[in-house]
């Protein structure tokens, strides 16, 4: 008998290359971008769009995490809580004479504890979705941040502080530099890694990979463990940026972060998506909103856009798959 040669390689095909949806998102990015043009003749500046960057890239941080988490086929929405949390915590303690410096770090332990949270209540409360969970942590999160600052605003931060949301290194501003280390860091441990791998295995059947011995409990707590530390350095560049915290800091991040994640091309039934479109997609909105800032465009206006964005993103891929069933047929 001969041996039977097993491969999970695919020859390489530019029709399938071209058809990925992150093509889709290069095309309608350009589009957008010709259109910013012809709406705004301050929109094709080099200092104008790098500047643009830093209204954006906070939330951005929060993204990548989330990539994570719906590939699981579940959901945070206590990002944005845990932002506010961290964010008034760190100012409160400055205010009362704890160092900038240790005041930080208190504020990524926070973000990383809140997270933690999330995650062991998760694996503990199966019977509840993420979403019902992250729901309850988010209001806590958000009405603890309220009882310690009551609706004031604290701030008066060192001035080098403001270099986090403001500062440049060379030309690049410095927020960039620090995403895109993060965004390496992310793409590797999704594509690269054995966790990235179990991530795909729980997202396509959780109980296949539990069965295959992959500790799908501890998975679930480092992600939405993740989620929490990555939602606190958002706390820090958006705090920087602002020179001032509240209680209602980052009010409809986790919407923005997950119409991201959803347009870049990760699945909400978990399972499929890859980083790239996740990222492109979060450029992809910055620069929709900025060009579309430019000339006045009303903010209902703009969700609205964004709103068909996101059905578009979901649509393409159902007439794809009906229109390969019908070739079968």
């Amino acid at each position: 008998m001969e041996p039977r040669i097993v491969t999970n390689k695919q020859d390489f095909s530019f029709k399938r290359f071209f058809l990925q949806w992150e093509w889709m998102l290069v095309v309608l990015f350009l589009a957008i971008t010709v259109m910013n043009m012809n709406l705004s003749e301050f929109y094709w500046d080099y200092d104008n769009l790098r500047d643009a960057t830093m209204g954006f890239l906070d939330k951005a941080f929060i993204v990548l995490p989330m990539v994570f988490i719906i590939i699981l086929a579940d959901i945070d929405i206590s990002v944005a809580s845990i932002v506010a949390l961290s964010s008034v915590i760190m100012a409160d303690l400055f205010n009362k004479g704890v160092p900038i410096v240790l005041a930080m770090v208190i504020c990524l332990a926070v973000g990383t504890i809140c997270g933690w949270i999330n995650g062991i209540l998760i694996v503990k409360y199966k019977e509840l979705s993420a979403v019902i969970i992250t729901l309850a942590t988010m209001i806590i999160y958000r009405g603890i941040a309220y009882i310690i600052l009551e609706d004031q605003a604290a701030g008066s931060f060192p001035e080098w502080f403001s270099y986090l949301g403001w500062g440049y290194v060379g030309p690049i501003p410095f927020i960039l530099i620090v995403f895109a280390v993060f965004a390496i860091v992310f793409s590797l441990l999704l594509h690269k890694t054995v966790f990235g791998r179990q991530l795909y295995a729980m997202g396509n059947n959780i109980n296949a990979a539990r069965f295959s011995g992959v500790n799908v409990d501890r998975v679930k707590v480092i992600v939405f463990t993740l989620a929490g530390l990555m939602s606190a350095v958002t706390a820090l560049f958006l705090t920087s940026r602002m020179g001032s915290t509240r209680p209602n800091i980052a009010m409809g991040y986790e919407l923005d972060v997950i119409a991201m994640v959803v347009l870049g091309g990760i699945s909400t039934a978990g399972g499929k998506g890859r980083m790239v479109g996740a990222i492109l997609a979060v450029f992809l909105i910055g620069f929709l909103r900025y060009g579309l800032g430019l000339v006045n465009v009303q903010a209902q206006i703009l969700l609205i856009i964004i709103g068909l964005l996101l059905i578009f993103a979901v649509a393409v891929p159902r007439l794809k798959v009906g229109r390969s069933r019908t070739k079968k047929t």
